[in-house]
């Protein structure tokens, strides 16, 4: 046994990313199945192990006692160098400054541009048919202030038109990036697989259906390859294969729509 819980909710986004690695790697794990839009990352069970509410959170329990681990990039870091199997950073240092580059471009800038747009059109809507009261109490207690706001945003449908155009305009010059980056290679960073794949597939692997107008066959044939490439890993579909929500239906939408 690998002595591995982990603690997330879909597989995509910050969750799907310890998900996909541990799975890459051919780690066993223990899942835990924190259901975002019900506040269970909120509740008194998940915050004794990660008090600051987000997810996903890892533990990995040994001799020297258990390990609790957090941020999603830095998760995925771990299961690379902690366990054997296939490596997901490759040996040239200049491919793995590449790779390190395009994770911290997703993580900082482009991320939060997904994920502003990915409240407002899923999150919001799907959490809003709640009895507001119930609603009010739970964003009481989330541990971080600007957790807080995002929520009551997300909720209320107030993230500001700015704040939304700034955000698609982060994504198209970002998609409009990656699409450069994957004519020069096969993958992210590198010709070879890596947590840099893990990472961005994770965010934009509904491309062709959420962003259609940035993103397919004739305007992205470069990401539509890596899209391909990576749906079709093994590790992929078993990850996939563990989500609840109409995001996994969504999968097998765009598996088709690549073929």
């Amino acid at each position: 046994m690998s002595g591995i819980a982990l603690y997330h909710w879909e597989p995509n986004a910050n969750s799907g990313k310890p998900m996909l690695a541990l799975m890459e790697k051919g780690v066993s794990f223990d899942s835990h199945y924190i259901d975002m839009l019900q506040f269970d990352q909120y509740k008194p069970g998940y915050l004794a192990i990660n008090p600051q509410g987000t997810i996903p959170a890892m533990t990995h329990s040994g001799a020297w006692g258990t390990r609790v681990l957090t941020e999603s990039t830095a998760i995925m870091e771990y299961v690379n160098e902690e366990f054997a199997g296939p490596a997901l950073m490759p040996a040239d240092p200049r491919d793995r400054w590449r790779i390190r580059w395009w994770m911290k471009f997703m993580d900082q800038w482009l991320g939060p541009s997904f994920s502003m747009i990915g409240w407002s059109v899923f999150v919001g809507p799907m959490v809003r048919q709640r009895d507001p009261a119930e609603l009010d109490a739970a964003i009481e207690r989330i541990p971080l202030p600007e957790r807080r706001v995002a929520w009551r945003k997300a909720i209320s449908g107030q993230f500001g038109e700015a704040e939304m155009a700034e955000s698609r305009r982060r994504v198209a010059l970002g998609i409009g990036l990656l699409e450069q980056e994957l004519g020069k290679r096969a993958y992210v960073g590198s010709d070879q697989y890596s947590l840099a794949d893990i990472n961005i597939f994770n965010s934009t692997y509904s491309l062709p259906l959420s962003q259609p107008d940035l993103a397919g066959k004739d305007r992205t044939p470069n990401i539509m390859r890596w899209l391909k490439r990576v749906y079709q890993r093994e590790a992929v579909q078993k990850t996939w294969a563990m989500g609840r929500t109409d995001l996994a239906h969504r999968y097998s939408l765009i598996m088709e729509g690549i073929d």
